[in-house]
């Protein structure tokens, strides 16, 4: 045991059961982008018949994608999760480049981002406080190609950001079993929320049937709907993002083997029937011409059937909801950077557990610290826009492996082996690769016309996210050397 009182003696501990376990993946793919996304995917594709199908068929791929990982997640129940699976499949460097992307942006961009909306959301029911614009503007650094950083702007959002991270962090170094209790009781609370939308919505009759077969009141030329569909697509899948971040958890959970897919499993298809039944009573509500004019489409639905009181509702919705993935997020991610100790390619320290609480108490910490660093930097968005373009490469990378370890371990058992195989697996390859394709596409075809907004900067965002992923490989490089001395 160090001076801190982390010890590296004691690993971590299996507490986690298959309810826990479905809370989890339901909590980290509910987020906000179910309350703000329909309104632009309404507007990109003009037909509410074509948004459900939109939010049907990314439910499915993502269901290929979580079907794929359980039969992987079944073989191998290491805590790591996504890490471990790709030393499995490709060797160390693969699993170094993508526990480093996580460590990076991935995953702290996402709890920047998640806490940031939950904090912006509190100032509905009181003001936050913040300096005034000279004070806010003299402090400016310039970041090449991410562009001007203000830490001082917005610092009231900022800061309540910054003690979320931090007291969600210390309710996951008090131990796995505290913070999944947490995660499953606003993964209850967010999912009876968005119910309540549903159910009272229907009942208030206040909206038409017919509007789920009027459509936009211009037309959409074929090239334009094409690109629309893809659009909305992002959008949706931003919206199920999340499904795979059990994984990496599986050493703390009991009877991983078996409670690991039937909790990716369930999670993911329970989510896609929350998301279409939010969308049929957005639908019934407003009318697609409504819709498409909403900044906050869950807000202006509910107004109509609960007046005044429909905006607190929908904010505290939010909230709950944001707090709950945040909570998600931070307890499963901090295992990837132990991971990467435990296996001498992170620095020592990470991998160490808490004796009494046996959780990576350390790596909890130092997650909270570069992510309290971007909330400042204000940069989170942007980063992780860049690295949703590297994450659909893992994506299809780790649905690839089934076919790689099928041939590396043939006689390994495997208690799940993923439905409808090998169509399925490769299904969700083959669109990975069409997703990563057209986005590079699109942010070259951009680039080139020059299509950026104010103050955005002007980089080929895909581009720059691998130049991120790549600045890790001086450190894999570090590490080997380390290593080969001793």
């Amino acid at each position: 045991m160090d001076k801190n009182g982390i010890s590296n003696n004691k690993g971590l501990v299996q507490q986690l059961g298959l309810f826990t376990t479905v809370t989890i993946v339901i909590g980290a793919m509910i987020g906000s982008g179910i309350f703000k996304k329909p309104a632009v995917m309404a507007s990109q594709l003009g037909s509410p018949e074509l948004l459900l199908m939109i939010w049907v068929v990314a439910g499915i791929i993502t269901l290929f994608g979580a079907l794929t990982n359980t039969e992987i997640a079944g073989m191998i129940s290491e805590t790591g999760g996504q890490y471990v699976y790709f030393e499995k499949m490709y060797g160390e460097f693969t699993a170094f480049l993508y526990g480093w992307a996580m460590l990076a942006v991935v995953q702290t961009g996402s709890i920047a981002s998640i806490t940031y909306i939950f904090a912006e959301y509190t100032q509905f029911f009181f003001p936050l406080p913040h300096f005034s614009e000279e004070i806010e503007k003299s402090v400016v650094l310039f970041i090449p190609f991410i562009g001007e950083v203000a830490p001082l702007a917005n610092i009231g959002v900022k800061s309540l950001t910054i003690l979320v991270v931090i007291f969600l962090t210390t309710v996951n170094y008090l131990g796995v079993k505290f913070g999944g209790g947490l995660s499953a009781f606003f993964t209850i609370m967010k999912v009876s929320a968005i119910l309540f939308l549903v159910i009272f919505g229907f009942s208030s009759g206040v909206g038409s049937f017919e509007n789920f077969s009027k459509d936009l009141t211009f037309q959409t030329s074929q090239s334009s709907l094409f690109f629309g569909i893809i659009m909305a697509l992002s959008g949706a899948f931003w919206a199920y993002d999340g499904w795979n971040n059990i994984t990496y958890i599986s050493g703390e959970v009991k009877n991983p083997r078996k409670n690991i897919p039937l909790g990716l499993f369930f999670g993911t298809l329970i989510v896609i029937i929350v998301y279409l039944l939010i969308n049929l009573v957005y639908l019934y509500i407003l009318p697609i011409d409504e819709m498409v004019n909403s900044k906050l489409v869950a807000s202006d639905a509910a107004v109509k059937f609960l007046g005044v009181y429909g905006g607190a509702f929908i904010a505290a919705a939010v909230m709950i909801s944001t707090f709950g993935t945040s909570n998600g997020t931070i307890m499963v991610s901090a295992r990837v950077y132990y991971a990467m100790s435990k296996k001498k390619v992170f620095f020592d320290i990470y991998g160490r557990t808490h004796p009494k609480f046996h959780t990576p108490a350390n790596s909890l910490f130092f997650q909270a610290v570069w992510t309290s660093i971007l909330v400042l930097s204000g940069t989170f968005d942007t980063l992780t826009d860049m690295l949703i373009f590297v994450s659909w490469i893992f994506y299809g990378l780790g649905a690839y492996g089934v076919f790689v370890l099928r041939k590396k371990m043939p006689d390994h058992p495997r208690p799940y082996k993923v439905f409808g195989y090998p169509f399925v697996p490769a299904i969700f390859v083959i669109f990975s690769i069409f997703f990563v394709g057209f986005t590079l596409y699109s942010d070259i075809l951009n680039f080139i016309n020059n299509n950026f907004a104010a103050g955005e900067p002007r980089i080929i965002k895909s581009l720059f996210g691998l130049l991120l992923v790549l600045l890790g490989v001086p450190f894999y490089l570090y590490f080997k050397y380390k290593n080969k001395k001793k």
